[in-house]
């Protein structure tokens, strides 16, 4: 049950986080924003377009990274 408890927590705080972001998100500049952050890369064309946010993946990650890492403690 501590378990379960421990998980509920982390992932309200994650929750959290991802709703003060996107909250915040439209105060940042262009280049700040997730999705155009560097190392995200669009191609866009006349009749194809490709996104994949590797630069937001990885940010993501490290932050999740982090948070699991104090609460494991």
């Amino acid at each position: 049950m501590e378990q379960t408890g421990k998980l509920l927590i982390v992932a309200g705080l994650v929750l959290n986080f991802a709703g003060i972001l996107f909250w915040a998100s439209g105060k940042l500049p262009e280049s700040w924003r997730p999705g155009n952050l560097p190392l995200d890369i669009k191609i866009v064309r006349e009749n194809f377009s490709f996104y994949f946010p590797l630069g937001t993946s990885l940010l993501l990650s490290l932050l999740a990274t982090l948070i699991f890492a104090l609460f494991k403690r």
